[in-house]
């Protein structure tokens, strides 16, 4: 089997913002909007976006490949994105669209595992970047925001699979 590609590459593509410090503002803007920054205080939005990178991505830049590996999160920041799946016949299904305050990519910077889905920016996008290694600085340097950040990560996964359960049992019964 062929090595997936790395979707460090498709960054590599995109319009590098530079440090995520810069954006700290823009961030901290979400917390009323977003259910992850929910509890987050403007001290903690400072120090975890000095952990990022920003990138920006034209409308129809692939942001995420379906199978591809990944060490990385995104928390969108500004713009839309179309979420794709790719369906048994090989074709890509429409999931859904996140906008600003979503995170994307969180299972495969936890586990490394290929990316379980396409994300394809609808219109121009701006979003952070926490790398895994990032991930493990911040558990390390600030134990109580890695904590924080850990619990919303559990949280926002476990909700996703409930609502993902309860979709299946619709076609069971």
């Amino acid at each position: 089997m062929a090595e997936q590609a790395s979707d460090r590459k498709r960054l590599e593509a995109l319009e590098d913002l530079g440090d995520g410090a810069a954006y700290a503002g823009a961030i901290f803007g979400l917390v009323g909007r977003s259910q992850f920054f929910a509890e987050f205080t403007r001290e903690d939005i400072d120090v975890l976006a000095s952990y990022m990178h920003v990138y920006k991505a034209k409308p129809q830049n692939t942001i995420l490949q379906e199978g591809e590996t990944g060490d990385f999160m995104l928390m969108v920041i500004d713009g839309e994105v179309d979420i794709y799946k790719t369906n048994l016949l090989g074709g890509q299904q429409y999931m859904t669209s996140v906008k600003a305050g979503t995170t994307l990519g969180e299972m495969s910077m936890i586990d490394g595992a290929p990316r379980f889905a396409t994300c394809i920016a609808l219109r121009h996008t701006t979003f952070g970047v926490l790398t895994r290694d990032n991930m493990g600085r911040i558990i390390h340097d600030k134990p109580g925001l890695g904590s924080k950040i850990l619990i919303k990560l559990v949280t926002l996964l476990s909700q996703r699979l409930r609502q993902t359960s309860a979709q299946l049992l619709q076609y069971i019964k």
